[in-house]
């Protein structure tokens, strides 16, 4: 079994929730995870309950409003850095942090490493309608180079998690044709259409984030994380719609039989049933869970490390770059 380290110290409500959400992945799925932050606290918090946890002490801590390029250099006992030292020494397979993703990415990238050949690591998130998008915000302009690698590391992401044997890879555009969109887009559609190590579809638009045309939807940072946020602020109004309107008197009996399909569909579409996302093209599996994170979150993003980490991720990614570099 796979040890997760988790950055128990970062996050909006962290450490309690944080080791909550790891007292439930591991006593509900098994997984081996060290938690590393202040060991005091920690312990405080574990108290005496039936846990094969571990605990590594870290007495430093990267705030939300440290300069991340900075604080991972001065503060080199801080509990994102400790943890991902620990996945560069071999002394984990993944790492886990709800704490600032600038510092999670700084980590990954210069204490964990790129691997060989990734010009870019990039943020790749699951939607609830299944289909994986990257890049999320890592990197705000692209080239078309970047693209392609962003479409190799999401077909082994979407192999491991999705079991798809040849995902299908889309470029987000604003249309279908092979010429629309700006320099960028065309460029990379050339790119991505001659390359023998993906399945690549064409381009697809923002509504095909409902449909089953893609697997993996690629496109920049900045467009793709307008993307995840339009898209939960859009899911949030349809939720609400619908129960302001069951909530009329003439639908109440009805509403109350639909009660429990609300709910369901509430929770998938909740960001915390997916737990995180991966940042991918680094030497280990890393997964961000958003800051505001749940022991519910924290438990689905450790669990998705550990399944990632098991299922050789990052060898697959690296397999993935060689021969797209052939």
């Amino acid at each position: 079994m796979p040890l997760i380290a988790v950055d128990a110290m970062g996050g909006d409500n962290a450490p309690h929730e944080i080791v909550e959400g790891a007292l439930v992945a591991a006593q509900a799925d098994g997984i081996d995870i060290v938690l590393v932050g202040d060991e005091t606290r920690l312990k405080r918090l574990v108290g005496g309950r039936n846990t094969d946890i571990t605990l590594h002490h870290a007495s430093q801590i990267i705030d939300m409003h440290d300069d991340p390029a900075h604080a991972i250099r001065v503060k080199k006992d801080a509990s994102i850095v400790v943890a991902s030292r620990m996945v560069a020494n071999g002394e984990a397979d993944a790492m886990v942090s709800a704490g600032s993703t600038g510092a999670a990415m700084a980590c990954a990238a210069f204490v964990i490493g790129r691997l060989e050949g990734v010009v870019r690591p990039a943020i790749a998130s699951f939607f609830p309608t299944g289909q994986l998008v990257m890049d999320m915000g890592a990197n705000l302009e692209v080239k078309a180079e970047h693209l392609l690698q962003f479409a190799v590391m999401g077909t082994a992401l979407s192999q491991v998690y999705q079991h798809v044997e040849a995902p299908k890879v889309g470029l987000l555009n604003i249309g279908e044709e092979p010429t629309k969109g700006r320099d960028i887009e065309k460029a990379a559609h050339v790119l991505l259409a001659s390359s023998d190590a993906i399945n690549f579809v064409g381009n697809v638009e923002g509504r095909d984030i409902a449909t089953s045309k893609a697997d993996v939807i690629v496109t920049d940072g900045f467009t793709g994380n307008v993307l995840l946020k339009t898209s939960e602020g859009a899911s949030k109004v349809i939720q609400n719609l619908i129960f302001e309107i069951m909530a009329r008197p003439e639908y109440q009996e009805l509403a109350a039989s639909l009660m429990p399909a609300f709910m369901e569909m509430r929770e998938r579409l909740s960001p915390e049933s997916v737990g995180g996302a991966h940042l991918v093209g680094t030497k280990g599996v890393v997964v961000i869970a958003h800051g505001s994170s749940s022991r519910v979150a924290v438990a689905n993003a450790i669990v998705m490390a550990s399944e990632g980490a098991k299922s050789g991720l990052v060898e697959k990614i690296s397999d993935g770059i060689a021969a797209a570099a052939r």
